[in-house]
């Protein structure tokens, strides 16, 4: 019964804020959810070897999402056609911040999201992106560079 409470515990405290990391990636909720619930499953099945459920499901999530975009990617070069219109919201300046953001490379996109969005440390976000503290660092600097530019630029 221990094993189904933490699960119930983590489930509740995490997928909201998991779903909205997957989301920045791949671009698209339900694509999202259905990273987040895999990677929930994945983890059920070895709960007891996993010692740290919430870093564990973060680095999860951004290796899923992650495949997903390298797909995605692969799909469109073969795909004559791929009509997707997202719902944009109203106000300017959030269309700006998400068109700018959605130009970064994934791996910019991500580390911000996980660093400012999320309100992760540094060394959270090198431990979710399995990346040494400097490339987190470098990532977080450039990302922020990068989008600095492109809202400039518009």
């Amino acid at each position: 019964m221990a094993r189904a409470d933490a699960f119930d515990t983590v489930y509740a405290a995490q997928y909201a804020s998991l779903v909205r990391l997957a989301y920045v990636t791949v671009g698209s909720m339900p694509a999202a959810e259905d990273v987040v619930q895999d990677v929930f499953v994945e983890w059920y099945r070895r709960i007891d070897q996993v010692e740290a459920p919430v870093a564990y499901l973060r680095k999860a999530v951004v290796s899923r999402c992650s495949s997903w975009v390298r797909r995605r990617i692969l799909e469109r070069r073969h795909a004559s056609t791929l009509d997707q219109t997202p719902a944009v919201p109203p106000d300017p300046g959030i269309v700006a911040v998400r068109a700018a953001m959605a130009r970064l490379a994934p791996r910019y996109r991500m580390a911000l999201f996980l660093r400012y969005y999320l309100d992760l440390s540094v060394a959270e976000v090198a431990e979710a992106l399995d990346c040494p503290l400097g490339t987190a660092k470098s990532l977080l600097h450039r990302g922020l560079a990068h989008l600095q530019a492109q809202l400039e630029d518009r």
